[in-house]
């Protein structure tokens, strides 16, 4: 961590649990030249806000009467229209289009599960444009009515279209905006205090998230399409045209908080989920090559450049591309969560890749050997 700071990210913060005690707690480099970084220090998780949407419409299906098994078509019945297979855009190279299959008859939406969701195994293309629309309400109607790029059930393509449709379904089945639901049924069980949407201006969350001054947040990209640097607000360009809160992304956390939501998993699911159902969240219900996927969570990869490659084969965990990661292990008796802003030096900065993988074999080097 020492030697990644302005290396790799400005500033970042490690928490690791061991044998369910906390073993390490640490923060790193400056956010800013005129402050260093503290436990307090938010960071924008990204896409770890997935496990959280999961974890919210999990615990909820079984009071709801929703069959995670079934169709989409009770809550998003605006997905149930036959659509096209179609190549997408890629997000990181624009006017790169990627095609997953050749087939060219149109499918029926109504084959995808709630499970197919949660295994990115849909048939949804892992990413739209969302950000171009001029409100949130039309790219609501883009997401809901995107094309198709693979049959359901045939691929792995990790999705955030996926956990937008979760997230809007969530507000559907409950009748209440998607943080409220997600305060109500992971942050405020688990007691998690530095964790939500919005920071800077969100009335509808408890202190002391919101109206916080802007220095308690790291700060991420400087944003070609914003026009700044970004800094207490959600770097995710769609996530920003929903609003800032979304199922694929839009939460600030802290290391000590996202350890704890890791420790809940390691401990059996309490108080969010009993075991049998926190079971079935971290068995690979979906697998292709390297990829493995539970319920929300990726499992362990075989692939020696993933960050999990140095864990345990019963590792699960989840990554955020602003530079944060999520991982537990049962073996090890392991939850690590590691928060940075690598994003800051731009999208292509992809050190934090090798990063991951170097501190988790220290991580498990420096264990004690039965």
């Amino acid at each position: 961590m020492e030697s990644s700071v302005d290396q790799v990210f400005p500033c970042g913060q490690l928490q690791i649990y061991w044998q369910d005690q906390v073993i390490f707690s640490k923060a790193y480099g400056q956010p800013q030249a005129d402050h260093r970084c503290t436990p307090q220090q938010r960071f924008d998780i990204a896409s770890i806000t997935k496990l959280f949407t999961a974890t919210a419409l999990i615990r909820l299906a079984p009071q709801m009467g929703l069959d995670l098994g079934g169709s989409l078509q009770q809550l998003l019945p605006e997905t149930t229209t036959p659509r096209p297979l179609c190549p997408y855009e890629d997000p990181l190279h624009p006017g790169q289009w990627i095609t997953l299959s050749t087939q060219t008859d149109p499918v029926d939406p109504q084959q995808i599960t709630w499970w197919q969701l949660l295994t990115h195994s849909s048939g949804l293309p892992p990413w739209r444009p969302l950000f171009r629309c001029p409100d949130r309400q039309a790219a609501v109607e883009m997401a809901l009515g995107t094309f198709l790029s693979y049959p359901p059930g045939t691929q792995i393509r990790y999705s955030d279209i996926g956990l937008i449709w979760i997230g809007l379904a969530l507000e559907r089945l409950t009748g209440m905006p998607l943080e409220q639901v997600i305060q109500s049924q992971v942050i405020e069980p688990l007691g998690l205090q530095n964790t939500g949407f919005r920071p800077l201006s969100n009335d509808s969350i408890p202190q002391p998230l919101s109206q916080e001054p802007v220095d308690t947040i790291a700060p991420t990209e400087d944003c070609r399409w914003r026009g700044r640097r970004i800094q207490g607000e959600v770097h995710d360009e769609n996530g920003a045209r929903l609003g800032g809160v979304a199922g694929h992304a839009g939460l600030f956390s802290t290391a000590a908080d996202l350890a704890r939501f890791g420790q809940c998993f390691l401990s059996g699911g309490a108080p969010l989920l009993d075991l049998s159902t926190r079971d079935q969240m971290i068995y690979p219900h979906a697998e292709q090559e390297e990829q493995r996927r539970g319920l929300g969570f990726a499992l362990r990869s075989c692939h020696p450049e993933a960050s999990s490659f140095p864990l345990s084969a019963r590792a699960y965990g989840h990554t955020g591309f602003t530079g944060t990661s999520l991982w537990i292990d049962p073996h090890h008796s392991l939850v690590i969560a590691c928060l940075t802003n690598s994003i800051y030096y731009g999208r292509d900065h992809d050190s934090i890749l090798s990063f991951r993988v170097a501190l988790h074999e220290a991580m498990v080097s420096a264990l004690p050997t039965a």
